[in-house]
């Protein structure tokens, strides 16, 4: 299973508090014993020349005498070793040999080894005659300070992971909150309630978290919304031709139609039905979009050939509904990579909703215009236009059906999300604004193809 926050915030401060005491113990452990070694030399060093101060050339001082002087410094745990002048080194044993290991010729500190165990050595000359004495101290102090330091290392580490573990479970806690509030957020999400909110909260992280969380309840309600609104156009596209051949049927099989009446039912049984056959193909095709297995067939298209081609099938269609078209587009061959049936599919759907707004007597228009490196194809009407807040969201699916149903013609709001789709798949960019000729303009932006391109 995994661990939880906290539980992980408190191991990775028990680590750290770990590593951290441990490798200031050892630093301070090499510290300690160099200091504690420098202080006791410098200590027997003092001590010997407060000796020296007492004693005379024969060794035996004014004021105090070497016997008293030993018992003194001996109760500090240091031996005394005394030369006379032109005599032997008087003490312990062991002390003897290491004073005239160091010396005692001269004055000298230092340290040495006398079976296996390490002294410290002060050595001093009194008078002129080569009397001299030596304080040895045995160097045990390291030991005893080391032993002395572990303990304190054991009990600073255990106090610090203690430290370390009630703040690492606090904070775990602390940053835990925000988080189990985020997750539980999430489970109301998926269980479809669009009204949960995270307070934006501790750290800048967590705060960002809990934000996205607002953000995607924000983004979801929109999207269910426009879905349902989309749900709603695309119902009442479909009714009203459902509504045609449910009547006309009837009419046939009642008998109510006959002759030449019901030759007229079945034309417009027909018509609705390719109607219904249109709108479900854009609604697949639209579907499809976003899938793989969706497929353009990209070369270089010439699109002055295209808007004449697309402008003679729209001429009759234009003059039955006594709409003028117009088509302005260079001589010279405009080439740009596209699917040509796409693309031609791409500007049918365009001019059949500026067809479907443009009242008699005004114009409709195709336009091609080359600029730089990239050509602009462009279908105008003279229609009512759109309102400017309605522009930048022509090409979302319902949007325009569902504000403009009620005012004017309009198709099921599946064609312009179609369009937008396919264009944006040939890598190709569309717009709509305001046209001059009055009504809307969509203006299709083609980067040129390289003609030097094999």
């Amino acid at each position: 299973m995994r661990g939880t926050l906290a539980g992980r915030i408190t191991l990775v401060c028990l680590a750290v508090a770990g590593v951290a005491v441990i490798v200031a113990g050892l630093v301070a452990a090499r510290l300690v014993r160099t200091t504690a070694d420098n202080a006791l030399q410098s200590s027997l060093a003092a001590q010997a020349d407060v000796v020296a101060s007492q004693l005379d050339e024969t060794g035996i001082g004014n004021r105090l005498g070497v016997g008293k002087v030993a018992d003194v410094v001996r109760g500090q745990g240091i031996s005394v070793v005394v030369r006379r002048a032109g005599g032997q080194a008087l003490g312990d044993a062991v002390a003897v040999q290491a004073a005239t290991k160091l010396g005692l010729g001269a004055n000298r500190s230092g340290r040495v080894t006398v079976g296996g165990a390490q002294y410290l050595v002060e050595t001093r000359v009194v008078g002129t005659r080569g009397a001299a004495f030596a304080l040895v101290l045995p160097a045990r102090n390291a030991e005893t300070t080391q032993r002395a330091l572990v303990r304190n290392i054991l009990l600073a580490l255990g106090i610090g992971l203690l430290v370390a573990a009630a703040a690492g479970f606090v904070s775990g806690r602390l940053l835990g909150r925000p988080l189990r509030r985020a997750a539980a957020a999430a489970g109301s999400l998926r269980a479809g309630r669009r009204d949960v909110r995270v307070p934006v909260e501790g750290p800048r992280e967590v705060a960002e978290v809990a934000g996205s969380l607002n953000s995607l309840a924000d983004a979801l309600a929109v999207s269910e919304a426009r879905q349902r609104e989309f749900l709603l156009s695309v119902s009442h596209e479909l009714r009203t031709p459902l509504t045609a051949v449910t009547g006309f049927a009837e009419a046939i099989a009642d008998g109510v139609a006959a002759g030449p009446e019901a030759r007229r039912a079945g034309q417009t049984i027909q018509r609705e039905a390719q109607r219904l056959e249109r709108l479900v193909t854009d609604l697949l095709e639209l579907a499809r979009l976003g899938a793989d297995e969706f497929r353009l067939d990209v070369a270089s298209v010439d699109l002055g050939a295209l808007v004449r081609d697309c402008a003679e099938v729209w001429q009759l269609r234009c003059a039955r509904e006594q709409v003028r078209l117009s088509v302005t587009a260079p001589s010279s061959p405009v080439r740009v990579p596209a699917d040509a049936r796409r693309l031609r599919q791409v500007v049918d759907g365009l001019a059949e909703n500026a067809l479907r707004v443009t009242p008699a007597g005004a114009p409709m228009v195709f336009s091609l215009t080359v600029s730089g490196t990239s050509a602009e194809l462009s279908v105008r009407d003279g229609g009512p236009g759109l309102a400017p807040e309605d522009y930048p969201v022509a090409f979302e699916r319902g949007v325009l059906n569902a504000r403009y149903r009620d005012r004017r013609p309009v198709g099921s709001g599946i064609g312009l999300a179609l369009v937008h789709g396919l264009v944006t798949r040939m890598g190709a960019t569309l717009t709509a604004g305001p046209a001059p000729e009055g009504g809307a303009a969509f203006t299709m932006t083609f980067p040129l193809a390289d003609v030097s391109a094999p």
